[in-house]
């Protein structure tokens, strides 16, 4: 038998030793856990990669990157963020919704804290509306209860059967509570195109005027794309409640990407494979891309969509 000095020393160490197998920081270390209260994204960091990955999208960039942090920010937000993202595909609406994702849940589109809704998959059946209303308030319900700092991207917005979006209206809203759950730390992020003719007329506007791109400023857009979308029969946020109580913090516009865009998005995926940048193959793929207007050729109409299977077929890599 233990003596009472040793067995009142073995279990002081199981208990040290069971006390740090369970602390939070070792736990945390080999399964994913939702970010406690009051944990700040890396401004610089978040900077830095949307600066080096995503081209020709300055609004964008400044839009979303004031808007996270001020959110991130905030120790207790009124509501929670609400983005709607839109532009022409290929412009780069999921690549940003991407890293940002990764930036609030490192593991991003990975993580079980990151949920992605595609309107053609999971909601594809006009008489089944009812339905998936119901499911996706149950669905938010549950995540948000098990991870405060969700954040929940809709794609296919354009798609989207009228009346379904209009589900989730009462987890935008100045609620502190719904049911005894706080959504106010959640992200919604919508991804469309719709509203892309008339960011494009725009930025054409702008090209035809004489001023630069980059002088292109969000109040220039953000009226008359929210006004668009909302009468836009073919968008999901057709007369939609949530526009209707000014709900989305920001209708963010992404701008048609020019020849030199596409050229950098050929470098940036070049780069990405391990090959030495080849300005010949940089140009010949930017060429290969078709444009618009017709006569002037100014924006590209797939934006940077299909870069990578036009590179895949230059064997001289």
């Amino acid at each position: 038998a233990l003596e009472p000095l040793s067995l009142g020393l073995a279990i002081g160490v199981a208990s040290a030793l069971t006390g740090y197998l369970s602390h939070p920081r070792f736990y945390c270390s080999y399964v994913e856990c939702c970010p406690r209260d009051g944990r700040r994204l890396n401004a610089s960091a978040l900077k830095a990669q949307l600066d080096d990955r995503l081209f020709g999208q300055h609004l964008a960039k400044d839009v979303v990157l004031k808007a996270v942090l001020g959110f991130s920010n905030n120790p207790s937000p009124k509501k929670p963020l609400m983005l709607s993202l839109h532009g022409w595909a290929g412009t780069g609406k999921n690549f940003l919704s991407q890293i940002l994702a990764e930036h609030v849940h490192p593991a991003g589109l990975r993580s079980k804290f990151v949920h992605l809704f595609l309107a053609t998959l999971h909601f594809p059946h006009h008489d089944q509306v009812k339905l998936y209303k119901e499911q996706l308030q149950n669905w938010i319900r549950g995540n948000v209860s098990a991870c405060p700092s969700s954040v929940f991207i809709f794609d296919e917005m354009d798609k989207m059967h009228p009346g379904v979006i209009d589900a989730i209206k009462p987890f935008l809203d100045y609620y502190e509570e719904v049911d005894g759950v706080s959504y106010r730390k959640a992200i919604f992020i919508f991804l469309s195109n719709a509203g892309g003719d008339l960011i494009n007329k725009a930025a054409l506007d702008f090209w035809t005027s004489g001023k630069r791109r980059e002088d292109i400023q969000l109040k220039d857009l953000e009226p008359i794309l929210s006004v668009g979308v909302f009468n836009n029969k073919n968008s999901g946020l057709w007369h939609s409640s949530i526009i209707d109580r000014n709900l989305i913090d920001y209708f963010v516009p992404f701008l048609p990407l020019e020849h030199r865009h596409v050229k950098m998005c050929v470098r940036a995926e070049m780069a990405a494979r391990g090959y030495v940048v080849d300005e010949q193959i940089v140009q010949a793929v930017a060429d290969e891309m078709t444009y618009f207007p017709k006569e002037q050729k100014i924006y590209s109409d797939k934006g940077c969509k299909t870069v990578q299977a036009k590179l895949d077929i230059h064997e001289d890599l």
